[in-house]
């Protein structure tokens, strides 16, 4: 990294201090994961900057702000297992990685997910688990082996109305969900936290602007890089 691009770092590291992260684990780990790798190559001089990014197939790499608040809201522990819907390019599942015990992460463009799982790759980030597949019923079982439920899970698409039952029932009783809810324009990041199995408390937690969650799996081959 030259010298610009680390003071830029720093920089998005003191910004996101004054912006409320206080969680020191958060900010090391957004401080570590290299986001100038995640971003486009046209993107590059705006890859510290706090703010979103386009990544192709009309998605986006989350403002580092947003990445930063949705991790601290879920108060994860190195023990968690974590399920994340919405790979995109791997920016946030490479910040959960560098806390978190496992990840698991669905993505619904396979371009995307063949990119992300390249960055895991080289950046050697071994704890991660991605597939191509409907997040929005949850995580799978992969030859009868069922990974839910899990300590957390964190949604990086707006669900328009309430979040997939699939999802609340793939929250372990004591854990919780983040994730952003409501039609555009009117999005709140909501806080999710299951008290037992047939009750959860929700709480809004931030505004916020964020692309659709959508069923199914893409084939979308258009240019992502």
């Amino acid at each position: 990294m030259n010298i610009q691009a680390a003071n830029k770092r720093i920089r998005l590291i003191m910004d996101l201090r004054m912006q409320g992260i206080t969680d020191t684990n958060v900010l090391s780990a957004i401080e570590r994961v290299p986001r100038d790798y995640f971003v486009p190559p046209y993107a590059q001089d705006q890859a510290w900057e706090n703010t979103a990014l386009p990544i192709g197939l009309g998605q986006t790499i989350s403002q580092p702000f947003v990445v930063a608040f949705m991790t601290q809201a879920l108060e994860l522990t190195d023990r968690d297992k974590v399920l994340e819907i919405g790979t995109g390019c791997g920016y946030q599942a490479a910040v959960l990685s560098r806390l978190v015990r496992r990840v698991y992460t669905i993505e619904r463009y396979k371009d995307l997910l063949r990119m992300a799982e390249k960055r895991f790759d080289y950046l050697k980030l071994r704890n991660i688990t991605a597939i191509a597949a409907d997040g929005m019923k949850g995580w799978p079982k992969i030859h009868g082996i069922d990974q839910a439920p899990f300590d957390k899970i964190i949604v990086t698409a707006a669900a328009r109305e309430k979040p997939p039952e699939a999802l609340i029932n793939q929250i372990r009783v004591g854990g919780s969900m983040i994730i952003p809810v409501g039609g555009v324009g009117e999005q709140m990041l909501k806080l999710y936290k299951r008290e037992s199995d047939e009750a959860y408390s929700v709480r809004d937690m931030l505004p916020v602007r964020f692309v659709p969650l959508l069923p199914d799996v893409s084939d979308d081959k258009n240019d992502v890089s």
